[in-house]
């Protein structure tokens, strides 16, 4: 399992009972996780100083519970890198701090080339890979067909003084934008994407992971570049394996790129403990 243990605004200061205490830089947060099924807590006293909890709701979703004023957003730091926080309707922050290690090794594949790496980000929510490649001297075309998260990751990359970098905000369909982009004759070194289990394109168009995937892939190809450095799937996408990530490449990857495959799990370890929270899964492919 490849770990994201070099952040200093985030921590996972305890977790039991399905539920993880998390630190984001000054704020302390509870959220739940269903991968957390044991029942001690390590730190029992260290909860009551959450400044807000979102409990799921039988009915479905939930609601956040709030114990102390919370700003509407606040910054936390990877590196050199600058992230907006803002407690969402659906238990989530914004941005998955587990992907800090796709980050770092995108970061480094970018500035091991002498040339400038055209990246495309699917399914791009608000930027976290954008910001890191854009960061690391790649220009990115970010898609999404969320309006509200595409202003969100221009928010990122401002804070991250990236605002004068190469970038291109896609608000549209995933599917749709590659087949333009295809017609258009225009390709990339890159690609990175990190699909919804579940979800609705900008008109409605409708996503389902395992019947989905392997086609977009597939049509991805087409707008891979004759040179290309990368391609990585991320996953949240319950009851799939990594090695699917990897196969679903494997099967697809062009034979005239020469590379090697991969594929494991991310997590974030638990400050002060041995334990380790799984976080999602990858495949990659790279030069």
């Amino acid at each position: 399992m490849n770990i994201a243990n070099n952040w200093k605004d985030y921590e996972i200061l305890d977790m039991a009972n399905g539920e993880k205490l998390e630190r984001w830089n000054n704020i302390i947060l509870v959220r739940p996780d269903p991968q957390i099924i044991w029942k001690e807590k390590q730190n029992p006293q260290m909860w009551k100083t959450a400044h807000a909890t979102y409990n799921r709701s039988k009915q479905g979703g939930g609601a956040w519970d709030y114990k102390k004023s919370l700003p509407k957003s606040w910054k936390v730091k990877y590196k050199n890198l600058t992230f907006n926080i803002k407690p969402m309707g659906f238990k989530h922050t914004g941005l998955f701090p587990e992907q800090a290690v796709n980050w770092d090794w995108m970061i480094e594949k970018i500035k091991s080339e002498k040339r400038e790496i055209k990246v495309l980000n699917l399914f791009a929510y608000t930027g976290g890979a954008t910001v890191s490649c854009l960061s690391a001297g790649a220009s990115v075309c970010h898609v999404d067909s969320s309006k509200g998260m595409v202003a969100w990751a221009k928010e990122n990359v401002i804070s991250s003084g990236l605002q004068d970098k190469k970038v291109r905000y896609i608000v549209d369909d995933v599917v749709k934008f590659v087949n333009r982009e295809i017609r258009r004759g225009n390709t990339y070194d890159a690609i990175v994407m990190d699909p919804p289990s579940y979800g609705r394109g900008a008109n409605g168009e409708v996503w389902q992971f395992e019947e989905n995937i392997s086609d977009l892939v597939s049509l991805c190809m087409k707008v891979l570049g004759n040179d290309p450095l990368f391609f990585l799937i991320n996953s949240y996408t319950t009851g799939i394996s990594a090695k699917v990530l990897e196969n679903i490449l494997k099967l697809n990857m062009k034979k005239q790129a020469k590379g090697t495959f991969s594929s494991g799990e991310i997590g974030l370890p638990m400050t002060g403990s041995n334990l380790v929270l799984p976080c999602g899964i990858y495949g990659r492919w790279e030069k």
